[in-house]
């Protein structure tokens, strides 16, 4: 056993073998191959319900760009605790977040695809032959300028009616339904390794234990004594 594998096994010792039947199962069907960015969404209640829709879907990783606006806290009656089990990533520091976010994602091998209905490019018609990083835009005014020539394609969501554009999380729910399906359907390898897999059970063990940090510290050096 590797000593990730055996601080996960001292962790499974401590809570509920239900607890370690879910963790195995939701961590097996976990994904960083698709991630998520959010760029000055100014309501609270839509970043939430975006937070629980991506943990809905087994998405990882969360990205938000804050540019001079306060950082939302995930609402606990919308999020409904997904805070706990999807990592979020914040930028909002230097000169232009927006690019720094996008830059970083780039240097790790994803594809910048931006939502806006301007444009003729259907969602389901992207390829996930690399990672893909799924960008939405503010609530009133969709992506910004940089995010328009950051990205890789342009993509909308159809729609049939005379509004121009779905609410984010919802907008958020339809593109990761059709671009999981996609990735379940294709020869990517696209879920977590094991020792992700066990990283990150780690992890969620740690949130829902009194402080878990330190008891992880602990186990560690236990490990490492023998």
């Amino acid at each position: 056993m590797t000593t990730d594998e055996k601080v996960l096994a001292e962790f499974y010792n401590i809570i509920t073998e239900s607890k370690q039947d879910k963790y195995d199962q939701i961590a097996a069907d976990r994904t960083k191959y698709l991630t998520v960015v959010m760029e000055s969404i100014s309501k609270e209640h839509n970043s939430s319900a975006v937070l629980r829709t991506c943990d809905c879907f087994g998405i990882q990783d969360l990205h938000t760009i804050e540019k001079g606006q306060k950082i939302h806290e995930p609402m606990r009656d919308i999020a409904l605790g997904a805070g706990n089990w999807v990592d979020l990533h914040t930028y909002d520091t230097g000169e232009n977040p927006t690019v720094d976010c996008l830059q970083e994602l780039k240097s790790k091998g994803y594809k910048i695809v931006a939502t806006t209905p301007h444009t003729d490019i259907d969602i389901s018609d992207i390829a996930v032959d690399q990672p893909i990083a799924l960008v939405f835009g503010t609530e009133k005014t969709g992506i910004s300028k940089e995010v328009e020539e950051m990205a890789d394609e342009l993509v909308k969501i159809p729609m049939y009616g005379f509004t121009e554009s779905f609410n984010i999380s919802v907008s958020a729910a339809i593109a990761l339904n059709i671009l999981r399906n996609k990735l379940e359907h294709s020869d990517e390898d696209w879920k977590l390794p094991h020792n992700e897999q066990v990283k990150l059970k780690i992890e969620w063990c740690t949130r829902i234990i009194r402080d878990g940090g330190k008891v992880e510290d602990e186990i560690r050096r236990r490990i490492e004594s023998m």
